[in-house]
C-alpha cells in the first residue's frame, strides 16, 4: 500500500499548517481537553482539536470558556474548533483565539444536532441560510488570515435526505478561502445513529478541490484506509472511536504509513494508561477536579474487561492517586495484569449512539428560504454556552 500523503492547511495569504499523519482528533465535549490531547499525541495523532469554544462566550469573557482554552507548551499545535452565527462575532473571537491564545488553527462547526442549538437555527441546520454561512466563512478565513492561520470548516450531508447541505458548504467554503472540510456522513436528523454515508464524502471530494476530510464509523485502521480509498478523502477525523483507546491513533499513523499492527494492550498495559490520563489531568487542573474529570473515561478504558460492578463503581468515584492506585492495584490481582483485550469490543461504535430523529426541531419557517442574512440567531450561541 502506498504510504498516504501528509495533510497540508494553508491560509490565503500563505500561512501553513503540516499536519504528517492525516489523522485528526475531533473536537468532543468534555473529552478532547489538553490532557486527553496530549495523550494522543503521544500515541501519534496528527492534529488534535480543542472541543468547541462558542465565540460569544468568548467574546464576552465567559470563564469556562477561558478554561476550556488551556494548551500545554508541548502541544505541536494549537488548533481550536470554534461555533457561532453572528460573522462579526466569529470575526472577534478568532482574532482573540489566535491573539490571546496563540491558536495555529481553527475550524468553524456547521454540524452540531444537539436540539437546543437547532431550535434556534443555529448548528447543523444553519447551513440552509446559505447567504449567512458564505458571510460567516468569509469574515472567519479573513480574520484568521490577518494572523497567518488556516481556518477549516466542519459540517454535516444536511438536515435530513430531502435538505442536503454539504456540496453548497463545500464549494462556499472553497471560495472563501477556507483551508479544508470535514464531512461527517450523517444529517442532523441521523444523529449518531446508523451507518454514516460514505459515499457522501467522495461527492464532496469530486465537488472541491480544498481537502476534505472523512468523519463518521472509524473503529479500526482498516477503516480508515477503506474511507480514503473509497472517498479519495485526505485524511480522516476520529471522534467516538478513540474513546478509551487513544491508542488507535498509533495504529492509525502506523497505518497510513504502510505498516499492519494492531495494538490490543493487556489490562496492566490499559491500567498504565489510565494512570498517565490521570496524572495529566491533574496538570492541567489540579487533582480534585483533574481525577473528577478522569471518572468519566472508566468505563471507556475498562469497556469488556472482567472488572465487576463494585469495581466499577468505585473507579468511578475517585478523589485521590492513593485510591486510583489502590482501586487498579486491586484490579490486576483480581483479573491479573496479562489479561487479554477483549476483541470482541473491535470495530463496534463506542460512546453515544442513541436514535435517529423523526423530526428536526428548527425555527418556524426554517426551510421557506436560503438567506439568513436578516436574521438574529444570538440566543442559538447563547444556548451553546449556557448564557
Amino acid at each position: 500500500m502506498a504510504q498516504i500523503q501528509p495533510l497540508t492547511l494553508v491560509s490565503p495569504s500563505g500561512g501553513v499548517v503540516q499536519i504528517d499523519t492525516p489523522v485528526v482528533l475531533a473536537p468532543m465535549a468534555g473529552v478532547t481537553n489538553a490532557a486527553y490531547r496530549t495523550l494522543c499525541y503521544e500515541q501519534g495523532a496528527g492534529l488534535c482539536v480543542c472541543e468547541m469554544i462558542t465565540s460569544r462566550g468568548l467574546v464576552v469573557g465567559n470563564v469556562k470558556t477561558d478554561s476550556m482554552l488551556t494548551f500545554f507548551d508541548d502541544e505541536p499545535h494549537r488548533s481550536v474548533q470554534t461555533y457561532g452565527t453572528n460573522p462579526r462575532v466569529l470575526a472577534r473571537a478568532i482574532d482573540e483565539l489566535c491573539t490571546h491564545y496563540r491558536a495555529d488553527h481553527v475550524d468553524l462547526n456547521f454540524g452540531c444536532p444537539v436540539p437546543k442549538v437547532t431550535r434556534k437555527g443555529g448548528g447543523g441546520v444553519l447551513p440552509w441560510k446559505l447567504d449567512l454561512i458564505r458571510e460567516i466563512i468569509r469574515q472567519s478565513v479573513r480574520a484568521a488570515d490577518a494572523h497567518g492561520v488556516p481556518l477549516t470548516v466542519k459540517t454535516r450531508v444536511g438536515i435530513d435526505d430531502d435538505h442536503t447541505t454539504f456540496l453548497d458548504v463545500g464549494r462556499i467554503a472553497q471560495e472563501e478561502g477556507a483551508a479544508a472540510i470535514c464531512l461527517h456522513g450523517r444529517t442532523v436528523a441521523e444523529a449518531y445513529a446508523g451507518h454514516a454515508h460514505w459515499d457522501r464524502i467522495g461527492e464532496l471530494v469530486a465537488a472541491v478541490d480544498i481537502p476534505v476530510l472523512g468523519n463518521g464509523d472509524i473503529w479500526e485502521p482498516s477503516d480508515a484506509l477503506e474511507m480514503m480509498a473509497r472517498t479519495g478523502c485526505a485524511g480522516v477525523e476520529i471522534g467516538r472511536g478513540c474513546l478509551g483507546r487513544p491508542w488507535l491513533f498509533r495504529d492509525l499513523a502506523a497505518a497510513m504509513h504502510g505498516q499492519q499492527v494492531q495494538t490490543l494492550p493487556t489490562l496492566g498495559e490499559v491500567a498504565a494508561i489510565v494512570r498517565r490520563h490521570g496524572e495529566l489531568l491533574v496538570r492541567q487542573m489540579g487533582v480534585k477536579h483533574g481525577l473528577t474529570d478522569l471518572r468519566k473515561h472508566m468505563s471507556w478504558y475498562f469497556k469488556g474487561f472482567p472488572v465487576g460492578g463494585e469495581l466499577r463503581h468505585s473507579l468511578g468515584l475517585i478523589d485521590s492517586f492513593e485510591a486510583l492506585d489502590a482501586l487498579l492495584a486491586r484490579l490486576l490481582d483480581k483479573a491479573g495484569a496479562d489479561c487479554p483485550y477483549p476483541t470482541r469490543e473491535l470495530g463496534r461504535p463506542r460512546g453515544r449512539q442513541g436514535t435517529p430523529r423523526h423530526k428536526v426541531v428548527m425555527p418556524y419557517g426554517w426551510l421557506d428560504d436560503r438567506g439568513g442574512l436578516d436574521l438574529d440567531l444570538s440566543d442559538a450561541e447563547l444556548a451553546v454556552s449556557g448564557g
